[in-house]
């Protein structure tokens, strides 16, 4: 059942149409559908599902759904212990317990001074967050036990499921799996030899980012996801496969999306991950996780279960998550992928000012459940709004509410190392020079930038398959050293930390809906050797693998978009092949080391002045973070900004629709166990500062309001609603000029 939240008045069922644009950056530009001449059928880069056989793990439980509360996980290796026939001659035993002691030492003294004792894992009951003590021994094929005696494994260990289904864990890279059923907070794991274990600290400049997007899984795309999209004709953005979906009550209306959260990433997937050299992963996440309002289509609070889930694999595997707002209320650019292909209604048109008054409430909820003890250390990035197109709602505006937002946050949180997450914001579509000295003295903001060749306006029919080693790849293995490495190297003294959270092996348009459902030149017969890598040779393979190194060491810290992309329903097989690391490892043009990536662009004799790894003290949450310089905080801390643009000319501020914050505050809720843990252990109730009491925006009591969802240029009110300022309204009179 959705929130108490108001009917809209205009029909929210119908596709508002986009607001094309044509911006001149090509080095990083927008995954973009109005890049396309027929916008209203276009989403943007993203890919498809199909449910594989072996993707198959139960739904989350009824008790727990009904709880809204997500799984336990439950990963134990197989005893080896055995009951053994006596035998009576002494020799026997002598011998028996000579070669039992050299095994013992052959196995535990590696895994201890190799592994555990250089990582610092702190397995003693340190376990940033959860609570201290011991669990049941770690026995089995390849799972030692720890020094505290938590159930735990490397390569080669056999891994149970919680459907008790089995796979083996493959990792040559030295990480540590932990699992202990009494301490499920445990934050011991590390995914290889070079990452720290997550109660361990991440170090900026010294410990490198290697990431996946898990893009398609909580946020659909037509591309990642396409099988789902492929079904229901018409529909092009998760507005309309939803409002679809649910009246196609045969197939199991909205309940098909629950499947696909329980199917499409298994755990096997998050360990595929860890043994893969990685030690990240990019979570988009939808706001309807939290709550929708009654005129929005989305399934809420259903995914956020399975979100929990994902955090309890990452925690188990050592894998650090970026957990990234993908989606905003109005769309925060008009992409597929915002919730509602169309027009961009966050910071910009009549709805503009409520729809960001409700997305700051969804970031402050989301802020409040990660920041508690027992998440802080598995989730110490939060991305607050996913590429929001600048172009359009205007630099100042989004200034302002990023440091409306960063107020808000550390208020939660506090200043400093420690206390809670980075906040990660986009470069939207600028570039990594425009954010050159962003708030300066502000409290670890991240620039997160994603680059991609495929959505410039270029057709990039320059040819790949030129040869192996460094003559593979053609251009683009020096186009992505000479176009991204030096503004990334810049960027890390100008700004501060600066990292990519998306790019892709894909360097042209090509790709299943890959420019959106109905742009047939992304999957039409010119690109048919790339939506089928059962074609590709060995030299073609040698060129997307050349690029992938190439781009990689260009970024330097980055998050490859996607870990996997779902089969076509119509061939059984992934049509946007370059976007899926996974396929890319299991063929061969993705390295399975992501290390063997650094110095390419040097090899390449395209590398320039590179980052000596030292940030400013305030930038990673040192001495003077939190103290913003004064003349940023003169120029932005009025909000709402002014001006609102995407209004009519002549239209009057102040007059502007906003919401009253009256409403019960939505809070998440924390998972539930089995079994159950140790008594002491606490799971948090979803809410880190007791102190922040205020209340949810909701619709003032007989207001009317236009379509959230597509107010640009709508008709402004003539007076306010209420006819005091008690709702919060803007407090200036300046008219808008023009209109955008």
């Amino acid at each position: 059942m959705s929130s108490s939240r108001p009917d809209s008045l205009a029909d929210p069922f119908v596709t508002a149409p986009n607001t094309p644009l044509n911006p001149s950056q090509t080095l990083e530009p927008p995954r973009a559908s109005y890049l396309s001449p027929t916008p209203e059928t276009i989403g943007t880069p993203r890919d498809s599902y199909a449910q594989a056989p072996e993707n198959s793990s139960p739904l989350v439980p009824e008790v727990e759904k009904r709880n809204n509360e997500a799984y336990g996980q439950e990963s134990n290796g197989v005893s080896l212990s055995q009951k053994r026939s006596l035998f009576r001659r002494p020799l026997f035993w002598v011998i028996a317990l000579i070669a039992v002691i050299i095994v013992v030492l052959a196995v535990v003294l590696p895994v201890y001074f190799v592994v555990i004792k250089p990582h610092n894992s702190n397995y003693n009951g340190s376990t940033g967050g959860g609570s201290s003590g011991g669990g049941g021994s770690g026995s089995g094929s390849g799972n030692p036990a720890s020094p505290a005696g938590y159930t735990t494994g490397g390569n080669g260990s056999l891994i149970t499921t919680a459907d008790g289904t089995t796979f083996t864990y493959l990792n040559p890279f030295g990480g540590i799996w932990v699992d202990n059923p009494n301490d499920p907070f445990n934050n011991g794991a590390y995914p290889n030899s070079w990452t720290p274990p997550l109660n361990s600290s991440w170090t900026w400049g010294v410990d490198k980012v290697y990431g996946v997007n898990l893009g398609g899984l909580f946020v659909l795309e037509p591309f990642i996801t396409p099988a789902l999209y492929q079904k229901y004709s018409g529909a092009v953005d998760e507005w309309t496969l939803s409002t679809l979906m649910a009246a196609d009550t045969a197939s199991g209306g909205l309940g098909q999306l629950e499947t696909h959260y329980s199917t499409f990433i298994t755990e096997q997937d998050i360990a595929e991950i860890a043994g893969a050299g990685l030690n990240w992963i990019r979570l988009p996440i939808p706001f309807w996780a939290i709550e929708k309002w009654d005129f929005e289509p989305f399934l809420e609070k259903v995914c956020w279960p399975y979100i929990l889930r994902v955090f309890q694999w990452a925690r188990k595997y050592g894998i650090r998550v970026n957990l990234d707002l993908h989606t905003i209320p109005g769309s925060q650019n008009g992409y597929n992928h915002s919730g509602k292909l169309g027009s961009i209604n966050f910071l910009n048109g009549v709805m503009g000012v409520a729809n960001a008054q409700r997305a700051l409430d969804y970031i402050r909820i989301i802020t409040e459940f990660i920041s508690q003890p027992e998440w802080v250390d598995v989730v110490p990035v939060f991305s607050i709004v996913n590429e929001a197109l600048v172009s359009e709602i205007g630099t100042d505006q989004i200034t302002s509410f990023y440091l409306l937002a960063h107020d808000t946050i550390r208020n939660i949180t506090g200043y400093g190392e420690g206390h809670g997450p980075y906040i990660a914001i986009h470069d939207g579509f600028l570039g990594t020079a425009a954010w050159a000295d962003f708030l300066q003295g502000s409290d670890r903001i991240i620039l997160d930038t994603h680059p991609y060749f495929a959505f410039d306006g270029s057709s990039n029919g320059q040819p790949i398959a030129t040869g192996t080693g460094l003559s593979a790849g053609g251009i683009w293995p020096q186009q992505a050293c000479n176009a991204w490495g030096p503004g990334m190297n810049t960027s890390q003294t100008a700004f501060g930390v600066t990292i990519a959270g998306e790019f892709s092996d894909g360097y042209n348009q090509c790709g299943l809906f890959l420019m959106g459902v109905g742009n047939t030149d992304s999957y039409g017969d010119s690109c048919s050797l790339f939506l089928d890598s059962s074609q590709w040779n060995a030299t073609m393979k040698a060129g997307f693998y050349e690029f992938a190194l190439a781009s990689m060491d260009a970024l330097q810290n980055w998050f490859f978009w996607t870990w996997k992309i779902g089969n076509s329903s119509t061939t059984n097989t992934v049509q946007s092949p370059l976007w899926s690391y996974q396929l890319g490892l299991q063929e061969g043009w993705i390295p399975t080391d992501p290390r063997t990536s650094v110095g390419t662009c040097a090899a390449l004799e395209a590398a320039g002045p590179q980052f000596d790894g030292t940030y400013a003290a305030y930038q990673t949450g040192g001495p003077g973070a939190g103290t913003i310089v004064a003349s940023s905080v003169s120029s932005y801390s009025q909000y709402p900004p002014t001006p609102i643009n995407g209004l009519t000319a002549g239209a009057i501020q102040s007059l502007l629709p906003t919401y009253t914050s009256t409403s019960a505050i939505p809070t998440l809720p924390p998972p539930t166990f089995s079994p159950s843990p140790s008594p002491s252990v606490s799971a948090g109730n979803g809410w880190f500062d007791s102190g922040d009491t205020g209340l949810a925006p909701t619709t003032v009591q007989g207001c009317t309001y236009p379509n959230a969802w597509d107010a640009v240029s709508s008709a402004m009110p003539t007076a306010l609603c209420p006819s005091t300022s008690s709702a919060g309204n803007v407090a200036t009179s300046t008219p808008i000029s023009s209109t955008r």
